[in-house]
């Protein structure tokens, strides 16, 4: 996330780095799981951020965003055409809403960032599609996160899937390296060329999380200096993970198990 950046070198993860990110990430995934049964119509946004400051803090946690950088809340919470950084407020979700949480975790000093858009009610057909495809390029990106292979691998099997499906990818807002500090060397841009950029190796942990527009591509920052919304007022969404690259397949550190726990009891 581009406005949230504050540059540190890539770090290369121990194995007891990554069983504390782990245990960062489980908090995080349980906030996830504890939203998921709050999202329905009526519901203000500042109501979830309250429930997911407590649940943090109550697990003696501490939330990545608030205050970082001046950044006033726990979540990120991004409804239809806000494609991040929306602040939480007074506005009552609507059925047909969709609405991206983005949400980080703090624990054992290490980060964990994670980000699902949600469906509020019944939402339409075309927003439908627009959450499976960018569900779906997510995982896309990450089954490349393989050592010896580069970031730009990562980027282009995004952008490759969305865009031949019509979509467009949001340039000004990147992934990036996480760990001790929540916005780490590399940048992991949504769309570019194969072999382009870091070489991945054993120990790094990525954010990986596309940023997928209906139309075009185009964004802008509202004067709130967090908002960033598409210029032509079409649905954004928005998922990610941290994911850790190791000798084999790359390892998904954060979960959405606790969302499908959820959306399973209640139909």
């Amino acid at each position: 996330m581009s406005l949230f950046w504050q540059r540190a070198k890539i770090s290369y993860k121990s194995e007891e780095d990554i069983i504390k990110i782990k245990e960062s990430a489980d908090i995080l995934g349980r906030v996830h799981g504890l939203l998921s049964n709050e999202i329905k119509e009526g519901v203000s946004t500042i109501e979830l951020d309250k429930l997911a400051f407590q649940f943090i803090k109550d697990n003696k946690a501490t939330p990545s965003f608030l205050n970082y950088r001046n950044f006033p809340n726990t979540l990120c919470i991004s409804v239809n055409e806000t494609v991040v950084h929306g602040l939480p407020s007074n506005y009552q979700l609507k059925n047909g809403d969709i609405v991206s949480i983005d949400c980080g975790v703090f624990y054992k000093n290490f980060h964990s960032d994670s980000a699902y858009t949600y469906r509020v009610g019944n939402i339409s057909e075309s927003a439908n599609r627009l959450l499976k495809s960018t569900y779906d390029s997510l995982y896309k990106g990450i089954s490349v996160a393989k050592q010896g292979l580069r970031v730009g691998d990562i980027s282009h099997a995004i952008q490759n899937h969305v865009e031949y499906l019509g979509y467009s990818v949001v340039r000004e807002l990147v992934g990036h390296g996480v760990g001790s500090s929540l916005h780490e060397e590399p940048e992991v841009p949504n769309f570019g060329k194969r072999g382009s950029g870091h070489k991945l190796i054993k120990g790094m942990v990525l954010a990986i999380e596309p940023m997928i527009n209906v139309g075009k591509k185009d964004v802008y920052q509202e004067n709130d200096g967090w908002t960033v919304n598409t210029v032509d007022g079409k649905l954004s969404a928005h998922f990610e993970h941290t994911v850790l690259i190791t000798e084999k397949e790359p390892e998904i550190l954060t979960t959405f198990k606790y969302i499908s726990e959820q959306q399973k009891i209640n139909g």
